[in-house]
């Protein structure tokens, strides 16, 4: 294991050892709190352009799954086709794994898909340097290399438009209602759940002008980065929006996108929601609900035109979860119904906009 250096953009500096690829790279430093889900994190594409860290202090003793892809196109146990995150930083990773369905190592995995893997470093100490001044952009630098200097910051990168599919594919084609789903850097558990509830979805790029299509409703992806770089998106949003009343569902980067076509202005949140233990409200109930998160972005509901109420608040900050319109099916999450990995107690979202499509 070769000595390795993470250090953030306020001098900061940490010790650790290499277990992945070993490559200087740089990103935004991003912690994430959640026990397990390391397969699922490092394929989601909204960890693009991030250096992630655990907080919790074991990773890698339960492997890595095998890369298998399904009938319809989707990977088996993955979030998408690739490692999108572009480093792992952790407290103690196991070299030594079990589990049924492992088939090798997490440092295996890092280093066939040459992502850097750090071990060693004090993930709390980090997490609270991270609180405490907020995320910030960060590099390992590698024995003998040292990270380039022209790397852009991270908020000055459409990252979007860089995890986007670049063409129209279709899952479940002749299946009853059709379901046009706006690429932002979708997680592949968001299709799957539509799939299982008898809709065709085409997806489409995340700049694709949708609104001469044939469909039934629009889903809006997650996705990585800054929501005000995507306004081909908004704009084409907004086109929709004003020539017909057909359900429209976000989650995530897809609930900013409807907030900023509601009129809304984002914000950057300090340092993010990157959890499976994150409680939100639904506006109007006592109904609370632990869900699994992963943004960096929110909402500012107060800003939202008339015709709009927040759906869902986060219980811990108070930031918006969700937006709806008033008398329009148009609603959306921050959070991730689809979790995977994490709870899925608010997987009726799918069910709600299912409903609203007949």
């Amino acid at each position: 294991m070769k000595d390795v250096t993470l250090v953030l953009d306020d001098g900061t500096k940490f010790q650790g050892k290499s277990f992945g690829y070993d490559a200087p790279v740089r990103g935004e430093v991003v912690f994430n709190t959640a026990m397990m889900g390391y397969p699922e994190s490092l394929t989601d594409p909204s960890y693009a352009g991030q250096l992630m860290v655990l907080t919790y202090p074991l990773v890698g003793n339960y492997g890595v799954p095998p890369f298998t892809v399904e009938d319809n196109g989707l990977a088996t146990f993955m979030e998408s086709d690739r490692i999108y995150a572009s480093a792992i930083i952790v407290s103690d990773y196991s070299e030594a794994y079990s589990h049924w369905n492992a088939c090798e190592s997490l440092g295996d995995w890092l280093k066939r898909e040459k992502v850097p893997g750090v071990t060693g470093i004090d993930t709390r100490q980090l997490t609270k340097v991270l609180r405490e001044h907020g995320v910030m952009m960060g590099s390992l630098e590698f024995e003998g290399s040292v990270c380039c200097d022209s790397f852009s910051a991270y908020e000055d990168v459409n990252w979007v438009e860089k995890v986007s599919c670049k063409d129209i594919i279709k899952y479940n084609e002749g299946a009853g209602r059709r379901v046009v789903l706006v690429d932002c850097g979708v997680k592949q558990n968001i299709i799957r759940c539509l799939i299982r509830r008898g809709v065709e979805v085409i997806r489409v790029p995340w700049n694709y002008d949708y609104t001469d299509m044939q469909f039934d409703g629009l889903f809006l992806a997650n996705g990585p980065g800054d929501p005000d770089r995507c306004v081909e998106a908004v704009d084409i949003l907004k086109k929709q929006m004003s020539m017909s009343r057909k359900p429209i569902c976000g989650i995530c980067m897809g609930n900013q996108l409807m907030g900023k076509a509601a009129g809304a202005t984002i914000y950057k949140l300090k340092y993010g929601h990157r959890s499976h233990n994150q409680p939100v409200r639904e506006v109007g109930t006592t109904r609370c609900y632990v869900t699994s998160q992963n943004h960096g972005y929110a909402v500012d509901a107060s800003t939202l035109d008339r015709d709009w109420r927040e759906l869902f608040v986060n219980m811990n900050d108070g930031s918006n979860e969700g937006i709806r319109h008033q008398t329009n099916p148009w609603f959306s999450s921050q959070f991730h119904p689809e979790a995977c990995s994490g709870p899925v107690d608010t997987e009726f979202m799918f069910d709600r906009f299912i409903e609203s499509l007949f």
